[in-house]
């Protein structure tokens, strides 16, 4: 997700690989949590304006902070698995391919193998994150219970090949866009680097045109994650119709709802993502650099 360097076509290291994984597990794990304790609602408001059974119908501006347990317990090891497997692909690619012109397919490989790596961490605990954003349970204990009853454990990853099918597009879009800005933004000025502010404001921009553009997958993700065979919803609050299969669902949305529903939540997604990638890659990049300079 990012270097200490402007240069895209070099990898930010430290004097050893024991060093610069530490960098990234610690910078991810603290940036992941910031983000998603502080844009929680917004989260909130964008499931409950994708959710098949409506925005009202799934707790309207009620309860906002429903499921936040479960993010936050994924999102340190999430960021952390992200981070680690980013920078380690992106330091094998950019051996293999070093010169500067393969520089964005080097960063889309990398960010695309982070996100596989840590949607083995992110989708469970994002499977019972939604479900009880949109109130189909009321405690993280319940919620669990009844994708073990009802699904099994293969029912916590509900949705992963949807959320990897929406990340890879996300990141593609991101990643080289934000490398770019900061090498192009430190050239302007004269400088090797830019500064963490500075990072953050490319993180932003970067962050909220990739989140407009992939909402439809977005939106896919979501039903997947909401349907349930056997809904059992707390106090008989309303469950998603039951969905299967990323282009059926793209279908049935379509047929039923039309092309606008596909783009459900898109404004609360683009300002949650947009000051999340300010506040995400800002805070990594100051660990980062604190880090190193304590090694």
């Amino acid at each position: 997700m990012s270097d200490l360097t402007s240069s895209a076509s070099t990898l930010a290291v430290v004097p050893t690989t024991q060093a610069t994984l530490l960098q990234c597990m610690l910078a991810g794990a603290m940036a992941g949590t910031a983000v998603d304790t502080a844009l929680f609602p917004l989260d909130t408001l964008k499931t409950r304006l994708q959710s098949k059974a409506g925005f009202a119908a799934s707790g309207g501006f009620r309860g906002v902070y429903s499921g936040l347990t479960s993010a936050v317990i994924g999102s340190a090891p999430g960021a952390s698995m992200f981070f680690v497997t980013y920078e380690g692909l992106k330091k094998t690619f950019s051996t293999v391919l070093p010169d500067p012109q393969h520089a964005p397919m080097v960063h889309m490989m990398s960010a695309s193998g982070g996100e596989i790596a840590a949607c083995f961490v992110r989708v469970p605990t994002e499977v019972i994150k939604q479900r009880m954003q949109t109130k189909q349970f009321t405690t993280t204990s319940a919620a669990f219970k009844s994708v073990i009853h009802n699904e099994g454990i293969l029912g916590f990853y509900r949705g992963y090949f949807s959320t990897v099918a929406r990340e890879i597009p996300f990141t593609c879009i991101q990643f080289p866009l934000y490398e770019y800005m900061k090498k192009t933004y430190a050239f302007a000025t004269h400088r090797s680097v830019v500064d963490p502010w500075e990072a953050a404001i490319c993180g932003s921009v970067a962050g909220g045109i990739a989140a407009a553009i992939t909402t439809p997958l977005d939106v896919i993700k979501t039903r997947l994650m909401l349907s349930q065979r056997n809904p059992v919803g707390a106090g008989g609050a309303p469950s998603s119709a039951y969905y299967s299969g990323i282009v059926s669902t793209f279908k049935r949305i379509l047929a039923e709802e039309g092309p606008r529903a596909l783009f459900s939540g898109v404004g609360p997604r683009v300002m949650w993502i947009s000051i999340g990638g300010s506040i995400f890659l800002g805070v990594y990049e100051k660990v980062k650099v604190v880090v190193s300079r304590d090694n």
